[in-house]
């Protein structure tokens, strides 16, 4: 497991962030249960130590040089698949609040044996699709921080993240080479769900040199209640800004 454990350090360093012995044990066992069931179902494609340090552990992090995460703050990440990048996150940021979401019932029941058998607190996951979370009233303009990464077209993740996200909060979107295409009239559909471009994080992943974008949106007023429509809408007709 040490190719693991040496790439996540070096890499981490790389990007002046700094993590404990313990966090480090942390993300051994959450790659070594990862990797485990990945014999029973196929959770992620990457089990390479090294490629699954800078694609999943390293990137997930990356985060935390695009704004400030404070203990007590509230994080959703919407699409978390296997759990990215939420558990990396909350290993790195224990005091916060990480909610996890994910439509696919085989992953939400992994990444429950994920939080029980890591022992880790103030987190959860939940069953249900990205349009749906934002209609919940729990959860409804709730967050500090909302994450998404390689979950859906710029357009479409607006939309299903914007609408969880409180007033002064950001909604972070992890974004590879091709944003600048995503980016174009993006500002009319942002505008439209009550947010507004803060900044773009842009940088280069440690060791692969592989581009990363991260798109900093700020929400500034309310999003409108129709938002988000029905599963599979945002999709079809992405917002244009209409």
């Amino acid at each position: 497991m040490g190719n693991l454990l040496k790439t996540l350090k070096n890499g981490l360093k790389e990007i002046d962030i700094e993590i404990t012995e313990s966090q480090l044990e942390n993300f051994q066992l959450f790659y070594r249960m990862i990797k485990e069931e990945n014999k029973r179902k196929n959770i992620t494609s990457i089990e390479d130590e090294k490629e699954f340090a800078i694609k999943h552990f390293i990137d997930s992090i990356t985060c935390l040089k695009a704004v400030s995460f404070k203990d007590g703050m509230t994080l959703i990440d919407i699409g978390t698949g296997a759990g990215f990048p939420g558990i990396p996150l909350k290993i790195c940021r224990p005091g916060i609040e990480v909610i996890l979401v994910e439509s696919q019932a085989k992953k939400v029941g992994f990444l429950l044996k994920v939080i029980r058998d890591m022992n880790l607190i103030n987190i959860s996951a939940i069953h249900t699709r990205a349009e749906e979370i934002g209609k919940m009233p729990r959860y409804r303009e709730y967050c500090d921080l909302v994450t998404a990464r390689a979950v859906a077209e710029f357009r479409v993740l607006a939309e299903y993240c914007l609408p969880v996200v409180k007033i002064g909060g950001f909604f972070l979107a992890m974004k590879g080479p091709k944003l600048a295409e995503e980016l174009i009239g993006i500002d009319k559909t942002i505008t439209i769900l009550g947010g507004k471009i803060n900044k773009i994080v842009n940088f280069n992943l440690p060791i692969t040199g592989d581009e990363r974008n991260i798109v900093v949106v700020e929400k500034i007023k309310p999003t409108p209640e129709k938002y988000p429509r029905r599963p599979g809408i945002p999709v079809k007709k992405p917002i244009s800004g209409e």
